[in-house]
This record gives structure tokens, sequence and C-alpha cells, in this order.
């Protein structure tokens, strides 16, 4: 594949406005978890309570993808994007001028949720602009926004001794509004999008298993890396308290660093080896990395683990991404909010689950044990499913049970369209 292709195959502007989008409200949507420890510090929180105020961002972005969802195949990726920044800058205000208490961070952390929805419009924005061989990069691309986490977690702890953790949401405000501009004036709608469909269009959708395997998996992809995201800066600085809280900061912005970058990675060995050969890899190798997690471990080798399983994670986003597009042609914009909202989920039970179960059991190799059973099961259940679904490439030939690698991989003219369809189909 060459660059140049790639470039005039869709709008680099659009692309790139995705991407600064995802990547600004990915920054605020984990922003408690960065500032998690100082908050703690000052309610005075037990681990539950920690856990569960760093998982609450995730579960109001769950909730808000549908809705952002919905509004992208209705009114377009453009309009819902600016909508998701303006209300972005509600929670970030609250946080700055008004929390003083648990139960209202719990009200902004939901409220950020918004941020969190922004997935359903940044990647239709980015997707819809890109013929089917080119699907895996250009989403991986945009979702490479999630790089927003690492900027969280590296740079917040380090403000609050300067402006203390309330200017910290202050001072997100400046990255959110520059965003907006930029997207206003830069990202356009592609002219493929599709009209817009009845809600009961939406009902059909969910009535398709294969919608909800995608939920299963991205559940575990997604949500462990957002879960672990925003929860790493509680965990070493709990694991390993000797550490200053910017210590702490930085360790887990280099495994979020890792699933970040290497999500366009993921999208495009998809792209080439097919997105189901290696979201199986992915699923399976990130289980034999959390089994090891649950041991007792060093500072360094806890480090090591959780670096290379934000890395599984991150690529196996890209790979999911490559294939929901194939499956789903048509209902794109619904199935990402609705995929992302599982996403959310899942990313919301992880940090729930760990804290929780570290502060009934004295450790978190429980909340890890689970995590890992996760990966395993989702492996082998991706290979059973699989088997059910087809491949329609040139001349509309269907080859059962292969897992979409790109056109040139399969000797296919690049125009020609092809996605991933149940086999009975």
């Amino acid at each position: 594949m060459r660059v140049r292709d790639f470039l005039n195959a869709g709008h680099p502007p659009s692309l790139f406005c995705a991407f600064l989008y995802f990547d600004a409200s990915f920054m605020v949507w984990v922003l408690i978890g960065a500032l998690a420890n100082a908050i703690a510090l000052d309610f005075g929180l037990n681990d539950f309570e920690g856990g569960l105020m760093v998982a609450v961002p995730l579960l109001g972005g769950a909730v808000l993808r549908i809705v952002l969802g919905l509004l992208t195949d209705r009114i377009g990726a453009r309009r819902t994007g600016i909508l998701g920044l303006v209300l972005t800058l509600v929670p970030l205000l609250l946080g700055w001028l008004w929390v003083d208490s648990f139960p209202q961070i719990l009200v902004v952390g939901l409220l950020l949720g918004v941020a969190g929805a922004s997935f359903a419009a940044a990647l239709p924005l980015a997707s819809r602009w890109y013929p089917p061989q080119y699907q895996g990069l250009a989403m991986g691309i945009a979702g490479a926004g999630n790089s927003g986490t690492a900027l969280a977690t590296f740079f917040a702890p380090r403000l609050i001794p300067l402006v203390g953790w309330h200017g910290v949401f202050g001072l997100a405000l400046i990255p959110i509004v520059l965003t907006l501009i930029v997207f206003v004036l830069f990202a356009r709608d592609s002219p493929q999008q599709p009209a817009p469909k009845p809600l009961r269009s939406y009902g059909e959708v969910l009535g398709q298993k294969d919608t909800w395997w995608f939920c299963v998996f991205y559940s575990v992809t997604f949500g462990g890396f957002v879960g672990l995201a925003s929860f790493l800066n509680r965990y070493f600085k709990i694991q390993f308290p000797d550490i200053s809280p910017e210590e702490a900061g930085t360790y887990a912005t280099l495994c979020v660093i890792a699933g970040s970058l290497l999500r366009p990675i993921g999208g495009y060995l998809a792209d080439r080896f097919g997105g189901i050969r290696m979201l199986t890899a992915l699923f399976a190798g990130a289980g034999v990395l959390l089994l090891l997690q649950a041991l007792p471990t060093s500072m360094v080798v806890s480090i090591t683990l959780l670096f290379s399983v934000m890395a599984l994670l991150g690529m196996g986003n890209g790979a999911v991404f490559q294939l929901v597009p194939q499956r789903f042609p048509k209902e794109i914009g619904v199935i990402t909010g609705i995929v992302g909202a599982a996403g959310g989920l899942g990313g919301f039970l992880l940090p729930t689950i760990l804290g929780g179960l570290r502060q009934w059991t004295g450790t978190f190799a429980g909340g890890f044990i689970l995590f890992a059973l996760a990966g395993f099961l989702s492996a082998a259940a991706l290979m059973m499913v699989s088997k059910s679904w087809a491949f329609v490439g040139e001349g509309g030939k269907v080859t059962q049970g292969v897992a979409s690698p790109a056109p040139e991989a399969n000797g296919t003219d690049p125009g020609d369209e092809e996605k991933l369809v149940p086999a009975q189909a």
C-alpha cells in the first residue's frame, strides 16, 4: 500500500479532525483517573470508592455513545462532534468551580461520559471517507486518538502541585476549545453518508447475533484498555506506595502509550493478515500476560507486563474496528455507538472489580485473573463464531470462514466492495 494512494482515497483533513477530536476528548474522559490519587486523599476514599470514582466516567461514556451513534446517523458525524465538544465543556467547568465532595465528583464523572462518547462520531467521520481496503488503517489512525489518555496520565499529576486538582479541570478547557475551533473549520462529512434510518432499523441491528459478539470482543479489548488507562495511576501508587504520584503517572503513561500507538498497527495488520486471525492471537496473548501479572512481581516486571498487555489490547481495538465496517457497512454509525458502548461498559467494570477485590481481599490478583479468563474465553468464542462468517469479494464470490484480509492480499481489485456477512446470507 502506498501512502499517496491512501491520502488520495479519502479526506485527510477530516481524518485529522477525527483523530484530534478523539484525542482531546479521551484526555478529559480519563482525567479523574489521572487525578485520582489527589482526589482520593482529599475525600478519604477507600480502594472500592477510588475504583468506582475512576470507573463512573466510563459508564457515562457507555450510555452516551448510543445517543451519539444515533445522532451521527441522523445529523452527520460533523454536527454530532461539534455538539459533543460543546457539551464536554460543562463537566470541566463543574470540576473546576463546583466539586467539593465524593458524590459531586461522581456527578462530574458521569457527565464526562460525553467525552468518551466521541468515539461514536469520530470513527464514522473517518470511516465514511475511505474504501474497504483502507478501513483498518483509517480507523486505526482516528482511533489512535485514545493517546489522549497518555496526555492526562502524564501531565495531570504534574499540574496538581501548581494549580491543584480543581485547577487541572479548568486548564483542560483550553484544548477542548481549540479542538472545537479546528473541528468546525476543517471537518467535513463524507458524501457517502447513508440516509437516516427509522429507529426500528436499529432494533434490527441489535437483533443480529454478530452485533452482540462484537460487543463482547470490544468490551475486552477497548474496555480493558480504557479501564486500565483510568486505573493504572491508582494501581501503581497503591501497589508500590513508596513511589511519588508523579512517578505513578509516568508509569501509567508508558503503558497507555503502548496501547495508543499500536492501535493503527493492529488495524494495518488486520488489513494484511485478517482481523479474525489477528484478534484471536491478541486475546490469547493478553490472557497469558494477565495471568503472569496476577503473580507477585517487582515493579519493573509489573510495568513490563502491563505495558505489553496494553500494547496487545490497543492492537485488538484496531483489529475489531477493521471488521466492524465490513460486517455493517450501512449501519456504521449505530453499530459504532453500540459496540463502543459495550467497550465503555467493560471499562467501567474493570476498575470497579479491581478496586473492589483489592478492598475485600487485600490484593489485585483476583481482578487480573478474571480479566485473563475474559481474554481466553474471547479467543475461543471468536474462533467458534467466525466459522459462520463469510467474506464477499470480487464478483460476489463468497468464501466461508475468511477473516477478510485487504483486497490486495486476496488478489482482488481494490475497487471491489467487500464485507463480512453471515455465511447463510
